[in-house]
């Protein structure tokens, strides 16, 4: 006999998706503005519907777990509501790092723990650079020539999403 539960779980969250289709492409005040009037209730009763379900289920049921999840989450989950840049799931994010997950068992070089956080750092930069339409090598290759003599104050500018504009600046002063 199948449970009811999971089902509903899925249709409120879907609800959740609706709003986001709605206001994709749309600028961040105005994603987090709609958010704020359509998601946040959605999500409260989402986080009270959760509650009352997990209370009625054995503590370490399938069922129990899955409904405390989300709970156990819940600032993390609905921080996308507060800033309209940040997307409703980090599929993207995910994405980006499947190619290291398939080749797990081809990292071996790495040798060490040290090598191996080092790798996830590049893979991070380099999947950080792609989504934000940034060539990685480029990149790469840019920020280790200049960061030596650009001020402390502007790092922000080698962020991979400030990047490009803060390279036209660079070539424009250096034209100057």
């Amino acid at each position: 006999m199948g449970h009811r539960l999971p089902h509903e779980a899925v249709v409120r969250i879907a609800e959740l998706f609706a709003i986001e289709r709605d206001i994709k492409g749309a600028p961040p005040d105005e994603r987090r503005r709609i958010r704020q009037i359509k998601a946040v209730p959605k999500l409260e009763a989402l986080r009270v519907w959760l509650e009352t379900q997990n209370r009625g289920l054995s503590s370490d049921s399938n069922l129990a777990r899955a409904c405390r999840y989300p709970l156990n989450r819940w600032q993390a989950m609905i921080r996308y509501c507060d800033d309209g840049r940040l997307e409703i799931s980090n599929n993207l994010v995910e994405n980006a790092l499947r190619g290291v997950a398939l080749g797990r068992r081809n990292w071996m070089f790495v040798g060490s723990m040290k090598g191996g956080e080092a790798a996830a750092l590049f893979y991070a930069l380099a999947g950080t650079c792609r989504l934000n339409g940034v060539e990685p090598e480029a990149w790469f290759t840019d920020v280790i020539e200049r960061i030596g003599d650009h001020p402390i104050n502007r790092i922000d500018d080698f962020l991979p999403w400030n990047w490009q504009a803060s390279r036209l600046t660079n070539d424009l002063e250096k034209a100057a």
